[in-house]
Order: C-alpha cells, then structure tokens, then sequence
C-alpha cells in the first residue's frame, strides 16, 4: 500500500510535495495516469477556501481524514478535486490545478472532446473531465481502486515555482500555489478556484 503519510502535514507543506506524484485512474477496463504538476493549498484559516466558514454537508470531507478526495462542482458546470491534507477535523485540502497524461491519453481525448496537447488537462476542471472525477468520488480514500495517488519522490525546491493563487479574491495575498517549474502543463491565470 502506498506511504499516503506526508499528507498529514498542513495543506501548505503538502501541497509542493504532491507535485510529481501519480493519479492512477481505473475506468471502463482502461488504466490513465497522470502527473501532478501544479497544486493548490486551502485552509480553514484561509479565507478563500470552501472550510473558512466551518464544517457544512458540503465541506465535511475536508475536515476527514488525510488522503481521500474532495470533489466539488462549480460555476453550474465543472468539477475540481482536492486532496485532503492535515489532521482530521482541521479543514484543509490541496487542489489539483493541472496534470500531465502519461497513458491512456486517447481515452482522456475523448472525454475532453478530441482536444490534445497541453489543452487536455491544463486546469482543474479540464483534469477531472479527462479523468472522469465527479462527485461519485467525493470521499474516495485515494489509496485504492478506481483512483489511487501513487507518491513519488520529492522534487528539488529549485524544480519549483512558489506564487499566489489565482483566480480568488480573498486571503490572495498567499503564496499556495506550486507548479513544476517549465512544465507546459502549468495552468493558465484561469477563473477556477476554490473561492466560489
């Protein structure tokens, strides 16, 4: 079973350390796997984040345990994911913003209507439609099927880009997003966060 234990720490800390790491999707008898290559971190403290206000219906998995995914719907039309980080019962999650495809590409392709390139998953919400996340895997504890994280290395800080959020308009002051420097994967200043 694959070490999930570094999530533990706060969304902050794990957020750069799941750049690298592989989403392993099972679906319809096809294996995808992806890149992590640009993350995230959410708070409770943090006023940007969906658990600023306490524990809801809607936000109950952030304040679960480590390791299981939050999936949220957003704009009336697209998924995110989270990764759930921190103790359990502290509001806090790490949010996927863009992944590179290592295989299975073809099948993202067409959930992504044909588009290729670094338009495939280059946004949170462009990853969960190629991946098939939606909120039937809210919950999910991503150290099993149909979806697992595999950890890899870390990544040397000097392979990493530290800047603000985008996309928000509260606590964007924050220096929580990360990305692997020079990946042609890394988001555009895209409207998609956490703040809605």
């Amino acid at each position: 079973m694959a070490d999930l234990t570094f999530l533990n720490e706060s969304a902050e800390q794990a957020a750069p350390r799941l750049l690298g790491c592989i989403l392993e999707r099972h679906i319809s008898r096809q294996l995808l796997r992806v890149r992590i290559v640009e993350t995230e971190a959410y708070d409770q403290a943090d006023a940007a984040s969906h658990s600023y206000k306490g524990k809801t219906a809607r936000t109950a998995v952030m304040f679960g345990p480590a390791g299981h995914l939050y999936v949220y719907f957003t704009y009336g039309m697209h998924y995110c994911c989270n990764i759930v980080a921190g103790p359990a019962g502290h509001g806090a999650a790490v949010l996927i913003r863009a992944v590179e495809p290592l295989s299975g590409i073809d099948d993202m392709r067409k959930r992504r209507g044909g588009r290729h390139g670094t338009a495939l998953t280059d946004g949170p919400a462009k990853l969960c439609q190629a991946l098939a996340i939606d909120n039937a895997l809210n919950g999910h504890s991503l150290d099993r099927l149909p979806l697992k994280l595999l950890p890899q290395d870390p990544l040397p800080s000097n392979q990493i880009t530290t800047t603000t959020r985008v996309g928000i308009s509260r606590d964007h002051h924050r220096r929580w997003r990360f990305y692997i420097t020079g990946n042609s994967f890394v988001s555009s200043v895209a409207p998609v966060s956490m703040d809605k």
